[in-house]
């Protein structure tokens, strides 16, 4: 694991993208100190934080594209396969080096507070809570952008996917609350859910059996339930997508309440989305 961490952090190195996610991330976050902290006089660095959380759903997937589909498309993921090394190691290591260099600019970021400490009252306590919920919140969206790259050979397909992907969990809960206010309308996503659930099953495992049979157990279930109570229905998925919005979680801590457990669902959806990283590597390997 190690080896790979430090050979993927030589690459982040060697990379012009790095430097552009860094001076990227850091010119916009100037930008929303220059906007809320200083022409706004106002003392929350947090909500710089949150003005900047739209700009790394853009800029991260760059960081991750290539960190696996790169080694499919240029064959050398064979080498690693023959290493005494499991696939588990590969996927830390690799994780690691993102998050390591997605710190280093929030480090710089870490100093702003600091600063602004001594021109007036800042509440560090929020600020540093924000702060740590942002770097756990880019792991999460690390770890997804490394397991679309794991799916395909080409970076730009990568990319292309895993920032709609985030941008869906970040305009989900306005979406699901103009879709599907409805008990109906959130039977229909439910089912259509159910059937993109089934698709990636099928995608996994390449058996159409397995994909249907939970398909049709799902849409049962859905069905009975709506004819037996339809009222628990309403307004269930902007509820759903809620508690499934990592932003709008993050807006619990810009808010100033330090949700443990925004902290264990940051932790959980990583070692999740790593998980299947290790699950499509360990496919590829067998194949």
């Amino acid at each position: 694991m190690i080896a790979v961490f430090r050979h993927e952090l030589k690459a982040y190195l060697h990379s012009f993208i790095t430097y552009l996610f860094c001076a990227f991330l850091l010119i916009f976050t100037g930008i929303g100190a220059m906007l809320y902290n200083i022409q706004s006089a106002v003392a929350n660095f947090e909500f710089v934080l949150q003005f900047i959380c739209i700009v790394t759903v853009v800029i991260l997937p760059i960081l991750t594209m290539r960190i696996i589909s790169d080694e499919k498309r240029q064959r050398t993921d064979k080498l690693l396969y023959s290493l005494p090394i499991t696939a588990s190691d590969i996927v830390i290591g690799k994780f690691l080096a993102a998050l390591l260099v997605f710190f280093v600019p929030l480090a710089v970021i870490a100093t702003y507070p600091l600063i602004f400490a001594h021109f007036g009252e800042v509440y560090l306590l929020t600020s540093y809570g924000a702060l740590l919920a942002f770097f756990l919140m880019g792991a999460a969206m690390i770890a997804v952008g490394i397991f679309v790259s794991s799916l395909t050979e080409n970076q730009g397909i990568a990319a292309g996917i895993t920032i709609p992907v985030l941008l869906f969990n970040y305009f989900s809960v306005s979406l699901a609350e103009q879709v599907s206010s409805s008990a109906f309308g959130s039977l229909i996503v439910l089912m259509v859910c159910a059937a993109v659930l089934a698709l990636i099953l099928y995608y996994c495992t390449k058996n159409d059996n397995i994909a249907c049979v939970l398909f049709i157990v799902i849409i049962l279930a859905l069905g009975i339930s709506y004819y037996l109570k339809s009222d628990i229905y309403t307004g269930l998925v902007p509820a759903i997508m809620s508690k499934l919005s990592l932003f709008s979680r993050f807006a619990t801590f810009v808010n100033g309440v330090f949700d443990i457990g925004s902290v264990v669902f940051y932790l959980s959806v990583a070692a999740f989305f790593l998980f299947l990283t290790v699950q499509s590597l360990e496919k590829r390997r067998y194949n």
